[in-house]
Order: C-alpha cells, then structure tokens, then sequence
C-alpha cells in the first residue's frame, strides 16, 4: 500500500512497537487559527528533534503532524543507533573534497550523542543499550571494515574494535559471518518509545502538538508562514518541514529530491531469556555490510527483532514474512520452529547521493530529509542544525544546504524501476561476495 492510503485514519499500523508503547497519547488535531515562533510539520525524529531544541532555548513551537508522534519510519525502524551517515566518509571527501569530509566527519556520532543525553535528561523509557555489531560474510567485507576503522580514526573516531571469527561468535550465536566490527558509541533501543519519550518531554517545556491534522498546503510572504490544514492553521515566524518520506506533494518543490522506500520487519515470539541471549550474548544490535543487508537485535521481552530488505517507491510487499524467514532462517537455523508475532513495513526517504538534505525555500521555510536508512542518528543532529539556523546560526546549516542534490535517473515517473535495476546489479554483488 502507499504511504497517502496507509496515514488516512492516523493510528499507528499493527507493529511490535505500537503493541508495546509505553505512553498512550491522545491526539489533539488542530482547530482554527494558532501562532508560534516556529511551526514544525512532523513529529518523527527530525521535527520532534528541532522542536525540543528549541524548545529548550525559549521558542514557541507548534508541531502539526498528519497521523500521530512516530507515527512514520521514526516508530517502525529497527531501532539500530548506527552512527555516520550512509554515503561513507570516503565517498563524501571523493565527491565534495577534503573539507566537507573533515566538517562531517566531525559530527558523525553527535546524533547518537543528543539521543542518549535526552534519555537520560528527560528519563525516557526505550530500553536503550550501546554498541552495535557491523557482521562480515566475507574477506572482502573485513577488509571494508578494517578500512572504515582506519578512516574513521582519521577524524578522531576511535570506537571501533575488529571482530575475527572466534570474537564475532561470542556476540552472535550463528556460524555465517566471518568476521565483523564492534561501534562501542552506538546502540540499540525502542524506536517509538523514544519518539513518544521526546515529544513528552517537548510538552513539559511548553511546546504544541497537534496530531492528526494533515498539512494541505505552506506557504509564506513577508509577513511569516503559514501551515494550512483542513481545519486550521498555524501562522509563524519559520516553519520546519520534516515530513521525509510521508510528506507526499505537499511542498512540490521537495517531492522529486527524495524517494519512499520500504523496509520491513518482523519480531518473534518471546524466546525466553537464555534462548534469547544464546542468539545475542552480548545484548548487541547487528547489521551486516552487504548493500542490501539485515539487521536485527533483542527486545526487552527477549524477542528477535529481524529487519532487511527493500521495496523502491514506497509499496509494501504482500508477505512480510514469506520475504524475510529465508534471511532469519540462514543466520539462526536454530530459530526455524519460532513463531513470527508481529510483521510490518515502513518508508525511509532516500536521496539519489545518500547524503541527507537541508535546504531553505524562500526565507522561511526550511526542510530535512532523506537520510537514507540512517535516519535515527541523522535526524536528531539535522534537527539540532534546523534549530540553530531559525535561531540565526547558519554555519553548519549552509554547509550541508550548499551541497548539490542529484536527481534520480527516470524522473519521478521512472526512478523507482531504475532504482531497482541498481539494486539488482549490487544484490548479484551480496551474493558473490564481491
């Protein structure tokens, strides 16, 4: 189903993470006429991330989301703290020169470093654990991560610790890899309850959210910005849009710089604490290095939470299950008996570059997106460098806007189809090993 179908009626779909949340909300929608400093639209990581900012400097925001708080990829994902972003450091320094490396290289990990000063602040319940665990199937992959090791060391990084064979299997209780990468500054935790987690603690501060009111249109003049719902509207200083890959044609100018795609999930049933750290000694999180990888981590409950996969444009594929107990079943054939509890798709936003977006229309209107599956630890530092711009810095901010974005191949009408044509040529990759 498409992302405009599945925000009609605004409740959370069916998950692992909506049947666990830990805070119940209910959702004011916006009705008539509201002003603030900022108005954000959005309450996933990125809008709830520069509203709390603010927030703590004395602004008046007002959020306007469409369904409800973590509603979209910010309450589905895998809940992986993987710092960095996903064009590399290499690939950046190669297309936008050594300085721009050295500027994101010097702010990679301050994502997971907001995320884990809010829990602690804010005492937020999310069931937050640190480290995750990079997995290598082959000796070209080592090599890869032995490279990113040293690369990141390069920019005053030193959180990595190479696994061999014999040390990936105390973390992993499974004979695929070969080898793998320790990020002791990442982690793990309860996607929407740390979303909820902030927005609550946006509300103690005074902030606004309006849940299940639609944006229909934004727009501005010199006299501020406007964001116009069906039943209301919030009048601003600036406005915030970080709607990502839910915002749909409501600003055209954003629609055609990004593109949905769906990622999907799957948690079993509670394996019981010693079947549960039999698989994860370590408590760890794992993703693996391949192109189109999975990932997957234990729940507080002691369930596996195993993710992977990918559908360009945004559509879900007609058995979750069926697309991802082939890849459960190689990794921990001793899981093949387990039952499948919950099964769910989300939308990332990914740009053709990989590299994130910030960018202003006009004078008032800014916007972030497309993180492109690293969006947990990039929309919280982009939230932060949103706050600073509406709060007159503009350093960081104009560093990333002046980075040129690259249109998808085919247009918007065709870019999903060649999109896929890419992935097929690095998915023969994955399986070759190369």
């Amino acid at each position: 189903m498409t992302p405009a179908k599945t925000v009609a009626d605004g409740r959370y779909p069916p998950s692992y993470y909506a049947a666990s949340r830990a805070i119940e909300r209910t959702p004011v929608p916006l009705m008539g006429d509201v002003s603030a400093d900022v108005c954000v639209v959005g309450a996933g990581y990125s809008g709830l991330s520069a509203a709390l900012h603010l927030a703590e400097k004395g602004f008046k925001v007002v959020i306007v989301e469409a369904a409800e708080v973590g509603w979209g990829a910010s309450g589905r994902n895998g809940g992986q703290v993987v710092n960095g972003l996903n064009a590399s450091l290499e690939t950046i320094e190669r297309r936008y020169g050594t300085s721009t490396a050295n500027f994101v290289g010097g702010l990679v990990q301050e994502g997971a470093g907001i995320i884990y000063d809010w829990v602690a602040r804010y005492g937020i319940d999310c069931d937050l654990k640190r480290g995750n665990i990079y997995a290598a199937y082959t000796a070209q992959h080592m090599r890869g991560l032995e490279d990113k090791q040293a690369l990141w060391r390069r920019h005053g990084m030193d959180d990595h610790e190479i696994l061999d064979q014999e040390g990936i299997r105390r973390h992993i209780g499974s004979t695929a890899y070969v080898g793998g990468m320790i990020d002791h500054s990442g982690g793990h935790m309860h996607p929407l309850n740390l979303a909820l987690g902030e927005a609550k603690a946006f509300e103690s501060l005074g902030g606004v959210i309006h849940e299940r009111s639609p944006v229909t249109k934004v727009e501005q003049d010199g006299a501020g910005a406007r964001v116009i719902t069906a039943q209301g509207r919030v009048t601003a200083k600036a406005v915030l849009v970080c709607g990502n890959a839910y915002l749909g044609n409501v600003v055209p100018e954003l629609t055609a710089r990004v593109m949905p795609v769906s990622t999907q999930m799957m948690a079993t049933a509670p394996l019981g604490k010693e079947r549960a750290e039999a698989l994860l000694p370590s408590g760890m999180c794992v993703e693996d290095v391949r192109y189109i990888l999975d990932y997957f981590r234990l729940s507080a409950d002691h369930r596996l939470i195993f993710g992977g996969g990918v559908v360009y444009g945004g559509t879900d594929p007609a058995d979750v299950v069926a697309k991802l107990r082939p890849n459960l079943d190689k990794v921990f054939p001793q899981l093949k008996d387990v039952t499948i509890d919950y099964a769910w798709s989300g939308n990332f936003a990914l740009s053709f570059s990989r590299v994130p977006q910030l960018g202003r229309l006009g004078e008032r209107v800014y916007f972030a997106h497309g993180y492109s599956g690293h969006g947990i630890t990039g929309s919280h530092l982009f939230g932060r460098i949103l706050g600073e711009a509406v709060r007159g810095d503009l350093t960081r901010f104009d560093t990333f806007a002046s980075l040129p974005w690259i249109p998808f191949p085919g247009g918007r009408m065709f870019r999903a189809q060649y999109s896929t044509l890419g992935s097929w040529w690095y998915a023969l990759k994955d399986r070759l090993g190369w």
